[in-house]
C-alpha cells in the first residue's frame, strides 16, 4: 500500500513539473513578422505580450541594418552610448529579460525612420 502511494505521489509531482514547464516555455518572435527588421517597424510590438525568456529574432539583410541594444535615452535620441552591444549577423537572436528593452538600428537615418522597437517583458 505504501509503495502505491509513493508511486502516485511521484507521478503527480512529475505531472506538475511537466505542466509548469509547458506554461513557462519561451516564445520566439520574428521582429517585424514577414517584413523583418526594417523601416517603420516601431509599432510592431503593439498588441503583443512578452515575457522574460522570450526570444526576439531580428532578420535583415546583413550589411543593410544592425541591431543595437540601447537604454531609453538612446531609443529616444537614436544615439547609442559608446560600448553598446551591437548585432550584425542579419539573423540575431536576443533573449528578453524582465522589464523594458530598447533596440535601434544605428545606420544613419534608420532609427529616425522607425527602425527601432521598445519591448516590455513581464
Amino acid at each position: 500500500m505504501v509503495g502505491r502511494s509513493y508511486i502516485a505521489a511521484l507521478a503527480l509531482i512529475c505531472l506538475c513539473l511537466f505542466y509548469h514547464l509547458e506554461i513557462t516555455a519561451a516564445t520566439e518572435f520574428t521582429v517585424g513578422d514577414s517584413a523583418g527588421w526594417s523601416f517603420n517597424v516601431q509599432n510592431w510590438p503593439n498588441g503583443k505580450s512578452f515575457k522574460a525568456g522570450d526570444v526576439l529574432v531580428f532578420k535583415y539583410e546583413q550589411g543593410a541594418h544592425n541591431v543595437v541594444v540601447v537604454d531609453a535615452e538612446g531609443y529616444i535620441s537614436c544615439k547609442p552610448k559608446a560600448g553598446s552591444k551591437t548585432y550584425t549577423s542579419g539573423n540575431d537572436n536576443i533573449t528578453l529579460a524582465a522589464g523594458t528593452s530598447y533596440f535601434i538600428c544605428s545606420f544613419p537615418g534608420h532609427c529616425e525612420a522607425a527602425v527601432k522597437i521598445k519591448v516590455t517583458a513581464s
